[in-house]
């Protein structure tokens, strides 16, 4: 924003103002990423400024970012309820967005259910405190995690590493690595302080039944 050059607003102000955290109004701010349609309006009714005084500009700016860089996706940051739940994403379930590599996100490989076949491939979640301590050291806190709902099979993604999933636990989105054993999804954590958890399969459900998707990228810095 002019105002920010200009130096007559600060970030720190701009956070205070709009409730949002002062690193997610940086990155805003430096383009590193997206904020929500609603975002957008709080940034706007905080400076008392219209979508039509800065439309013009903003466009210009996107402009020189795809000539500049390499082709991107937008991925939509949810809630955890949401990423289990919603197979296609209404606007009002998108937190913000953050914008991904094209061609990192065509590379993955899909191994869909049939369940989820036809649901919205990526989207990404964040990651709170009690996700990243049991997933300590691949996880900090505010982490995003891209999941890959189309990747629903308990096959190992790599050979000799272990995959990372989002998985159904009751109404809880945990990110884990995943074993199958005797009727059971064994979800081990990272950090050895957390004990591993137990899932215990009914007569007519298969481990994709609760495979949210595969974890394919982790972003520490949004």
């Amino acid at each position: 924003m002019r105002r920010i050059d200009r130096g007559t607003l600060t970030g720190t102000r701009l956070a205070q103002q709009t409730g949002f955290r002062q690193a997610h109004i940086s990155n805003f701010l430096n383009k590193k990423r997206a904020l929500s349609l609603e975002g957008l309006d709080r940034v706007l009714a905080a400076q008392e400024l219209t979508i039509e005084q800065i439309l013009p500009l903003e466009l210009t700016a996107a402009s020189a970012i795809l000539e500049n860089h390499e082709p991107t996706e937008t991925v939509p940051v949810v809630s955890p309820s949401t990423a289990m739940n919603e197979p296609r994403l209404s606007p009002g379930a998108i937190i913000e967005t953050i914008h991904v590599s094209a061609s990192r996100l065509a590379d993955n490989r899909a191994r869909p259910s049939p369940k989820n076949i036809h649901w919205q491939r990526f989207v990404a979640v964040r990651a709170d405190l009690q996700q990243a301590a049991a997933m300590e050291p691949m996880l900090a806190p505010g982490s995003i995690a891209v999941i890959d709902r189309h990747y629903n099979s308990l096959a190992p993604y790599r050979v000799q590493q272990p995959t990372l999933y989002a998985v159904r636990s009751g109404h809880v989105l945990l990110l884990r690595f995943v074993d199958f054993d005797q009727g059971c999804l064994i979800l081990r954590p990272a950090s050895t302080s957390t004990p591993a958890q137990l899932i215990q399969l009914a007569v007519d459900e298969t481990p994709s039944d609760y495979l949210v998707g595969r974890v394919c990228l982790l972003f520490t810095e949004l």
